[in-house]
């Protein structure tokens, strides 16, 4: 066993944990941030974390309305930009709240006008010192350097954000999530036994659209650093304007597919790669029926999941693999190589 599944397992108390905690604190940011709407959201983040920001982004632009930018970092710390960011929220998310870059480019945006929020797991970091607003994903101690329970945690704490920014997200329907969570978590046996059959997988796609897109690139790094798969992540949409062209028979391609409005474009893009006699796998539930008729193999949680929710339960069946793969590799999914919990970038 290893520690990353350890910490798949506690997602469903982590998540709660989360929630019940920082409704206090949203609500206060909500009365705040009511008095100064502002005209642009900006989020910055690196690896797994930009990750969440990616979601963040779609969930923000959906529900609210606001236009959301991802930061370039290296705008900031190689070519010494100053932004205007007057009127701006600029949120930075970092599991460790030590991240250079992400830090830098916080401090920046405080000094130029911006009201800057933290979203990290660590209460006693860098980060928590320069953000004037800060909101704790409480995981625990995350002990494998990949990150699993940090990064659905962030990923609450945005659905908060969004709440809070006057998006139409009911708190009961935020506290769903940590059941639907528990839901995928029954996988685990299934998912362990999909695993086997990709051992000497080297190479792969994930793909996802809208809220899911991100959890396509979350799903491939972990591939990437857990199980040394070469993972390349798409939208439905960009797959089929050029990267269709490498797929050949029996290429692995994974898919998130729930229910709802970007159905018929994964479903065009399912249907595409079937016909290519590629070997796709999808991760849907109870809703998507046409899903799981059309793949080669479907993951289905044993939930009805609306689609404004799924990003998060959807994810999970996506660690298990990765975590279960690396096992059967021989690969250790706690200690990737050449990696560090914490990364310190420029």
């Amino acid at each position: 066993m290893s520690r990353m599944l350890d910490e798949v397992r506690e997602q469903p108390e982590a998540l709660a944990r989360t929630l019940a905690a920082e409704l206090r604190h949203i609500e206060k940011f909500r009365a705040f941030i009511g008095r100064r709407k502002p005209r642009l959201v900006v989020l910055v983040a690196r690896g797994t974390s930009d990750n969440a920001a990616q979601f963040g982004r779609y969930l923000i632009e959906i529900a609210t309305g606001i236009p959301v930018s991802l930061a370039a970092p290296s705008v900031h710390t190689i070519y010494g930009t100053r932004m205007n960011l007057k009127d701006a929220l600029v949120v930075g998310l970092s599991q460790s709240g030590e991240s250079t870059d992400t830090n830098e480019v916080l401090e920046q945006a405080r000094k130029a006008g911006a009201v800057a929020v933290g979203i990290t797991n660590q209460a006693r970091s860098a980060l928590t010192r320069i953000a004037e607003h800060v909101f704790l994903v409480r995981a625990g101690r995350e002990k494998s350097v990949a990150a699993t329970k940090t990064y659905t945690g962030q990923l609450m704490i945005l659905y908060l954000l969004a709440y809070a920014l006057g998006a139409k997200i009911r708190i009961a329907d935020l506290e769903a999530i940590a059941d639907f969570t528990a839901e995928a978590l029954t996988l685990e046996t299934e998912v362990s036994a999909m695993a086997e059959r990709y051992r000497f997988m080297h190479h792969a796609i994930v793909a996802g659209r809208g809220l899911n897109y991100a959890n396509a690139f979350e799903f491939a790094l972990k591939l990437m650093e857990t199980c040394y798969i070469v993972a390349e992540r798409f939208s439905s949409a960009d797959f089929l304007h050029g990267p269709i062209a490498m797929v050949e028979p029996n290429f692995p391609i994974f898919l998130f597919t729930p229910s709802g409005p970007t159905w018929p474009s994964m479903q065009e893009m399912l249907m595409r790669s079937q016909e290519m006699k590629a070997e796709t796998v999808v991760i849907t539930d109870r809703r998507n029926l046409a899903a799981a008729n059309l793949a080669s193999r479907v993951i289905s949680i044993p939930a009805r999941i609306p689609e404004m929710y799924s990003p998060i339960p959807y994810i999970i069946p996506a660690q298990l693999f990765a975590a279960a793969l690396a096992l059967e590799k021989n690969l250790n999914p706690d200690r990737p190589r050449a990696l560090s919990k914490i990364t310190r970038t420029m």
